[in-house]
């Protein structure tokens, strides 16, 4: 293990960094402590939530604190998979012609893919490959990708025109779905006074750097996890497969996804341990988007999050 000054350094620049984001972004605390899980935890993460509730905002203002290059992808059903990943153009140079790869938006430590189901299913292959290898395949060629590297996915929960599910394997790389929910009344009161009131946007500064926030990824895997803990994770991932109100459940995967994120929470607050509250806050995010109901739950009302919670209990 590292020395605890480094740890103590880092932890309090999280604490900062959260500082920070929070000067832009109004309520929204579950969320942040959620996303900020996922990058330390080296992550993929899927935000579901209606339209115009700062996804976007938030995403990139954590790029900014984080000194992280950023990049915004916008799903259309027109997206091809080069519009992505890049492609070879011919460029004149003094000897003749010659093919260059131009890297497409992929290549950024940050990389916001919006709406991503309006995607078709070829084009999120190719977003599946960037999330499980860290790099993507190109003309014939394999080109690394930018460390450390996210994808944020958004995607809108109502059932739209021109969309196109997610594969399960693909939603299975997300390490949590996270849900956005609406501002209450003082929260939504704030954001229209800060961004109609002609005020200057706050500005704010970067206190991560990329090469910290590696640093941090090593040190959440040294968190320790007592093995009853670590067993009761495992257990509730077991559980889902054996659920009568469950049609498909988790994989291994989860089991990891629930451990490995659960010590970047409790990096994240500063503990030296894995606490039951780091399994009970992330049970729900890491398993939602990992089980699917059957018509029994579903003709109860049951939603995913009440049937992990039972699971829990």
């Amino acid at each position: 293990m590292s020395s605890g000054h480094d740890i103590d350094t880092i932890q309090q620049k999280l604490q900062d960094a959260r500082d920070q984001i929070r000067k832009r972004i109004v309520g929204q605390r579950d969320v942040l402590v959620q996303l900020l899980v996922c990058i330390l935890a080296d992550g993929n993460a899927l935000l579901e939530s209606n339209p115009g509730l700062g996804k976007t905002t938030m995403v990139r203002t954590i790029a900014e604190v984080t000194d992280l290059e950023f990049s915004r992808i916008q799903n259309t059903p027109d997206l091809m998979p080069s519009d992505i990943t890049g492609t070879e153009i011919i460029r004149e140079t003094e000897q003749g012609r010659d093919f260059v790869f131009e890297k497409g938006p992929v290549f950024a430590n940050v990389v916001l893919a919006d709406e991503i189901n309006r995607a078709t299913p070829k084009t999120q292959a190719a977003l599946l490959e960037a999330m499980q290898e860290k790099q993507v395949t190109a003309a014939g060629e394999t080109y690394q990708l930018p460390r450390p590297f996210f994808i944020l996915a958004t995607q809108n929960p109502i059932d739209q025109s021109g969309t196109y599910a997610l594969p399960e394997a693909q939603t299975d790389r997300f390490m949590m779905k996270i849900l956005v929910d609406y501002p209450n009344y003082e929260e939504e009161r704030d954001i229209v006074e800060m961004f109609t009131s002609g005020k200057p946007q706050v500005p704010i500064e970067k206190v991560l750097t990329r090469q910290e926030i590696q640093t941090a990824q090593q040190y959440v895997r040294e968190v320790p996890i007592a093995d009853d803990l670590r067993d009761r994770a495992i257990r509730l991932v077991r559980r889902t497969r054996e659920e009568d109100t469950i049609e498909f459940g988790a994989s291994p995967r989860a089991s990891m996804a629930l451990v490995l994120a659960s010590k970047a929470r409790a990096f994240l607050f500063g503990r030296s341990h894995v606490a039951s509250e780091d399994l009970e806050a992330l049970a729900a995010p890491v398993l939602r988007h990992r089980i699917l109901l059957d018509f029994r739950a579903e003709r109860e009302g049951l939603t995913t999050d009440d049937v992990v919670q039972s699971l829990f209990e």
